[in-house]
């Protein structure tokens, strides 16, 4: 399947499965490669492109998988090699395309490198981590830096010495000025893509490489740790691999507030794609998304790659839930404050806000439940979240990775014959697989209707003067999009034929927070 258009990344649909939440199958409440085998009729109805597969390596689950002990092989509770290789296969059948996570900043401690790192300090291991002596007689961290959750970012070998993480301690970072550590991870993009594996997702792409000196986090120096130019190498390096096996797509996790350097990351040598958090972050306003979507093409136009439009993953709070609130901006503490949620609200949007990122050029990224219409679920005790996070900065991303709702009338909805790893809301009954299949007025539908009619669209952008709080555009000659964001009804544009619109219409009237997809 990878021989034919070669170039799919550059306008796919790409459904994002987190595999402890999609379906379970063997019966122990935590999802697996079988219940994604069981499902795929349900992404095939979908029409999406491809899948991107979140990390399903063995792992001690310090970081739900992101803590990855063999990159070579599956862990147990999802299954196993043979199995991952038989969703590939059956995938590619049914026209899916197959991604997978790779973690290249850092390993789990339970890796075999790094408890040879720690069993002595004359293992040739040790020079693969960040191993250095602390200040004050070795008493204190070698530094102040800040992690990505929060917190420290050193802990205490039994040596003595300390080791850097950037994320949990359970979550050593790899020396990437290290050969070794450089062919390893090129062997191991090679081990998938002899599976049939079509792309590659890169996690926290940005961090690779850090200052040897140390230097702390200070305003207006070089950042000691992200971003460094030495970065780009090792991608440039993985797409001379890539380039070995035709219709390969790397495709990186890049949060850089500067447009320019984001792109740096997307050079005709280097990744393919990279996901747009300044889409995802942009607040429903109309200015602030018309100069983010202008920003975005003119961006990626500038080095030649596609575009990317993402409204949720697994890190964030589901969109539902954040255009129901008055900041609709992400942030990961913006459900610390219980600022009430109007879902009904936060819905309106989620549907407009479908048609409106499934009609921009380029690819699009949905997450598992996005085309359901499940928002976050805040209730979760606090006794049963399970998210590193919340330890270090009281917020926890468990909300959006709740299993799915298939069907029935309570939970577990067919996700599991017991109880899921995590609980879901007993509100989600009319939100399941079943309840939503054959209602022309679902988020379900929606998305079916919507990536069915995109495949129809023509090529080229171009804005339409609807006023400046209407969103507006042309794709092609006869396809055009319209997203009232005016905050009253407007005008529907007159004698053109409506395929598509996320909300009942008025009349002769667009309401507010609509979209609606025009045949011109």
């Amino acid at each position: 399947m990878s021989g034919i258009d070669d170039a799919w990344w550059r306008d796919a649909v790409i459904y994002q499965v987190y595999p402890r939440s999609f379906a379970d199958a063997d019966g122990d409440g935590v999802g697996d490669i079988d219940g994604i085998r069981a499902h795929l009729g349900h992404l095939r109805d979908l029409g999406v492109d491809a899948i991107w597969m979140s990390p399903w390596y063995p792992s001690p689950m310090a970081d739900a998988g992101y803590d990855v002990a063999d990159f070579r092989d599956i862990d147990p509770v999802f299954g196993d090699l043979a199995g991952a290789e038989a969703l590939i296969a059956e995938a590619h059948a049914a026209g899916i395309r197959m991604i997978v996570d790779i973690v290249p900043n850092h390993i789990s401690s339970e890796h075999p490198w790094f408890k040879a790192a720690l069993a002595s300090p004359d293992a040739p291991e040790r020079d693969y981590f960040w191993f250095r002596p602390g200040r004050d007689g070795g008493a204190t961290m070698p530094t102040d830096w800040t992690g990505e959750f929060g917190g420290t970012t050193w802990t205490k070998a039994p040596d003595g010495s300390w080791y850097l993480h950037l994320f949990t301690p359970e979550q050593p970072d790899l020396n990437w000025e290290h050969p070794d550590v450089q062919a390893e991870f090129e062997a191991i993009l090679r081990f998938w893509f002899d599976r049939g594996v079509d792309g590659i997702r890169i996690d926290s792409a940005a961090l690779l490489f850090k200052d040897k000196d140390l230097p702390e986090v200070r305003e207006g120096a070089p950042h000691p740790f992200h971003d460094l130019d030495a970065v780009h190498d090792v991608y440039r390096a993985w797409r001379r691999v890539a380039d070995e096996y035709p219709g390969r797509a790397l495709i990186g996790e890049v949060w850089m507030p500067e447009v320019d350097r984001f792109t740096n990351y997307l050079r005709p040598d280097e990744l393919h794609a990279a996901f747009n958090f300044d889409f995802l972050g942009c607040a429903w306003d109309p200015y602030l998304m018309r100069d983010c979507v202008d920003r975005t093409l003119d961006a990626h136009a500038k080095v030649g790659a596609p575009p990317t439009w993402v409204l949720s993953n697994h890190d964030v709070t589901r969109h539902v839930t954040r255009y129901g609130r008055a900041d609709t901006t992400f942030s990961f503490d913006n459900n610390l404050d219980g600022t009430p949620v109007d879902l009904e609200l936060g819905t309106r949007r989620a549907r407009a806000a479908a048609l409106l990122s499934l009609s921009l050029p380029g690819g699009a990224y949905v997450y598992q439940g996005e085309e359901l219409g499940l928002w976050e679920n805040e209730t979760i005790p606090e006794d049963q979240i399970q998210d590193p996070m919340y330890a270090r900065r009281g917020h926890t991303r468990d909300g959006c990775r709740v299993p799915l709702p298939w069907s029935g009338d309570e939970p577990p909805y067919a996700f599991s014959t017991t109880t899921p790893w995590l609980p879901q809301p007993a509100e989600w009954k009319d939100r399941t697989v079943q309840a939503q299949t054959g209602d022309p007025s679902s988020m379900l539908e929606l998305y079916r209707a919507a990536i069915r009619l995109r495949h129809s669209q023509g090529a080229g952008f171009a804005w339409l003067d609807r006023g400046a709080t209407v969103l507006a555009y042309t794709r092609g000659a006869d396809f055009a999009c319209v997203l009232n964001l005016s905050g009253a009804p407007v005008p529907l544009p007159e004698h053109q034929t409506i395929l598509l619109a996320s909300g009942p219409l008025d009349g002769d009237l667009l309401p507010q927070d609509t979209a609606i997809w025009l045949r011109l």
